[in-house]
C-alpha cells in the first residue's frame, strides 16, 4: 500500500458517508408523506456499501485503478417494512375505505443514522489532515 492510498481511501469514505447523507435527508423529506396506495407509498431507503479490502489483500486493483482498499457504493436499496395506513376518509388522497398510506420511515432511525454519518465524515475529514500534516513534516526532516 502506498504513502498516498491513504487520501484515496478516505476520499472514498466521504463520498460513501455524503451519498448516506443525501439518502438520510431524501428519507427525512419524506417521513411524513402520505400516499392513496400501499405499493405507491415513500419507502425508506439506505444505502449498501462494500469495503474494497479484498481488493487491497489480493493486490487485484480497486476501480479506478487504485490500489489498496476503500468504500464503495453497491447501490441503493429500499425498506421491506410495511407502511402504516391511516384511516382519514376526509383525505384527498384517501382510497375507497378511507385509508392513506404513510411513509414507513422511521425519524428516530434516519436522525441516528444522520449523526452517524456526519460523524464518519468527520473521522475522514480529519485523517485526511492529519495524513497530509504527516507527510510535510516528512518533507521538512531534511531541511
Amino acid at each position: 500500500m502506498a504513502l498516498y492510498d491513504i487520501f484515496n481511501i478516505s476520499g472514498s469514505a466521504l463520498t460513501a458517508q455524503s451519498t448516506r447523507l443525501n439518502v438520510t435527508a431524501s428519507n427525512l423529506a419524506n417521513a411524513e408523506t402520505v400516499s392513496g396506495s400501499p405499493e405507491t407509498a415513500y419507502r425508506a431507503r439506505q444505502p449498501v456499501f462494500a469495503a474494497e479490502l479484498q481488493a487491497a489483500r489480493g493486490g487485484l486493483q480497486a476501480p479506478g485503478g487504485q490500489g489498496g482498499g476503500g468504500v464503495q457504493l453497491r447501490g441503493i436499496v429500499e425498506s421491506d417494512a410495511p407502511v402504516q395506513p391511516l384511516y382519514q376518509p376526509e383525505h384527498p388522497e384517501a382510497d375507497a375505505d378511507g385509508y392513506v398510506y404513510r411513509s414507513n420511515v422511521n425519524t428516530v432511525e434516519e436522525m441516528v443514522n444522520m449523526i452517524s454519518a456526519s460523524r464518519s465524515y468527520q473521522n475522514n475529514v480529519e485523517v485526511m489532515t492529519t495524513s497530509r500534516d504527516l507527510l510535510l513534516q516528512t518533507l521538512q526532516l531534511g531541511q
